[in-house]
């Protein structure tokens, strides 16, 4: 078994065992989940761990050595153990192994839950220290969506935060690091119009959002998102592809400049030993 299916009436969704990702949701007679194309992007909904974006020169160091842990971390390059399913729900589970160890030396337990209903697919990360010593972690979801996905062309669509958000974001410095210098986006009290262009230069990454929440509308119908324990969401996509990522994130890149420890890296989560966290975003198709 590679996948397992969740079915909630006429709602599906399919979650792989290799990265827990989600390969299809399907609600209201549509598919909203991307279709991967190796031009533009391989993926379709990763899921993020133990750091999120980029590291300096693809390494973390802690207690002054280096470990070879690069984009978005490992999560999502591994298989999970299938630990509990039912009709509409599944958990998949990830612990860490002596690969893990050599990547990232914590000894932890990452689970994905996936809840499935008639228009909502609700994704929740589980993060437990299991070591004798604090934890650093960042976590993250990266669900593309079909763009478009309600008919009309791509510049029919806009993002509507919760809140008013900063029109001001990082520029994303070479390396893939936040930038210490900033730029303008289009956005207008709590509305983004979407345009491919706006994604030339790398994801728009939304740091410490106001909110907790936004809709991706088109003409006739709107993905809505909400989050908990994620206060950082990007929008990205490469120019010309068929879809636009909605990003709730825990952590984020390290800054240009920074050379420091994970525990000191900025927006890292640390778990004392046998603590646990939880982090979750919903997904609601409002037709």
């Amino acid at each position: 078994m590679n996948a397992v299916t969740l079915q909630a009436g006429a709602a599906r969704a399919v979650i792989a065992l290799r990265g827990a990702q989600a390969l299809q949701w399907r609600a209201g007679g549509r598919d909203l989940l991307w279709q991967p194309d190796p031009v533009f992007w391989e993926d379709v909904s990763p899921l993020l761990f133990p750091v999120v974006g980029w590291t300096r020169h693809g390494q973390a160091r802690v207690a002054g050595r280096l470990y070879p842990l690069a984009l978005h971390g490992f999560a999502r390059l591994l298989d999970f153990e299938l630990r509990a399913q039912g009709a509409d729900f599944v958990r998949l589970g990830l612990a860490d192994s002596a690969l893990t160890r050599a990547l990232y030396p914590f000894s932890f337990d990452f689970a994905a839950e996936y809840r499935l209903g008639a228009d909502t697919l609700e994704m929740t990360l589980h993060v437990a220290n299991r070591g004798a010593l604090p934890m650093p972690y960042a976590c993250g979801f990266h669900p593309g969506f079909r763009w478009p996905f309600a008919g009309g062309a791509q510049g029919d669509y806009r993002i509507v935060f919760d809140k008013a958000e900063d029109p001001h974001v990082p520029v994303i410095a070479p390396g893939g690091l936040i930038g210490t210098a900033v730029k303008s986006v289009p956005l207008h009290g709590r509305a983004l119009a979407l345009a491919p262009e706006l994604f030339a230069g790398d994801a728009l990454c939304f740091l410490k959002t106001r909110g907790s929440g936004l809709r991706f509308e088109g003409p006739d119908a709107a993905i809505s998102m909400k989050t908990e324990n994620l206060p950082h969401t990007a929008l990205w996509m490469r120019p010309g592809g068929q879809y636009l990522c909605l990003e709730p994130w825990s952590g984020h890149s390290d800054p240009e400049g920074f050379a420091g420890d994970l525990f000191e890296k900025p927006s890292m989560t640390v778990l004392a030993p046998g603590q646990s966290a939880q982090h979750t975003a919903r997904f609601e198709l409002e037709a």
